[in-house]
């Protein structure tokens, strides 16, 4: 597992537009860490992620991995491929070799499908990363995060820990870490602006890596 660990953590959600890609920005910032995003769709009304984590990470071209697939439709791999005639290739899907850590940014929530016999939860099996989760802070939090926890400890998929975005809720905190039997690693409040100044800020909070090898909870 620690060698895992060592290679990075895989950033999924509890749903879409979440805040994964911010939270991939600041973990980038406070590694210096490679970013990947594997899968990106949506390219059709947006420059990507790829692109908004160089830039919000202030990260050199070296940290850049460029996505496996890249999509036009902002749906799921699966259906964003159908209208492309392009199925994914698992075979594509693989970790790069890369110094230090890396940070791979999954796209929309866990049972998103990849391909006909694939789901973002089996392409993290298949990567054997730990996993940072981002979680809404608000109403609605607590059953869609014990969900996906729930869906990645059946897998035996290591959980690295929880990242609340949106305002502060300390009751919905405790009972995400004690239900869910994890921690969480740093909060991201709402912001007024995302800039690299704000996550530079922000990356202060993330803690090291060789800290967090020691608490992953599978």
């Amino acid at each position: 597992m620690s060698t895992h660990w060592q290679r990075g953590v895989f950033v999924t959600g509890t749903d879409t537009g979440i805040g994964k890609t911010l939270v991939s920005a600041i973990l980038c910032r406070a590694w210096n860490a490679t970013y990947w995003k594997p899968l990106q769709t949506g390219l059709a009304d947006e420059e990507g992620d790829t692109l908004t984590v160089r830039d919000l990470a202030g990260l050199s071209p070296a940290r850049i991995i460029p996505p496996a697939y890249a999509f036009q439709a902002p749906l799921a791999p699966l259906a964003a491929g159908d209208l492309e005639n392009v199925t994914v290739n698992p075979g594509r899907l693989v970790l790069p070799q890369v110094q230090g850590p890396l940070v791979v940014e999954g796209a929309g929530g866990l049972m998103v499908p990849v391909r006909e016999d694939m789901m973002i939860v089996d392409l993290i099996e298949s990567l054997g990363l730990p996993v940072v989760l981002v979680t809404r802070s608000g109403l609605g939090t607590i059953n869609h995060t014990l969900l996906s926890l729930e869906a990645l400890r059946r897998r035996g998929i290591p959980v690295a820990g929880v990242v609340p975005v949106g305002p502060p809720n300390s009751g919905n905190e405790r009972d995400m870490a004690r239900f869910g039997k994890t921690q969480i690693l740093f909060r991201v409040p709402q912001l007024d602006a995302i800039t690299e100044t704000s996550v530079a800020e922000l990356s202060g909070n993330v803690p090291l890596l060789d800290v967090l090898q020691q608490q992953i909870s599978q």
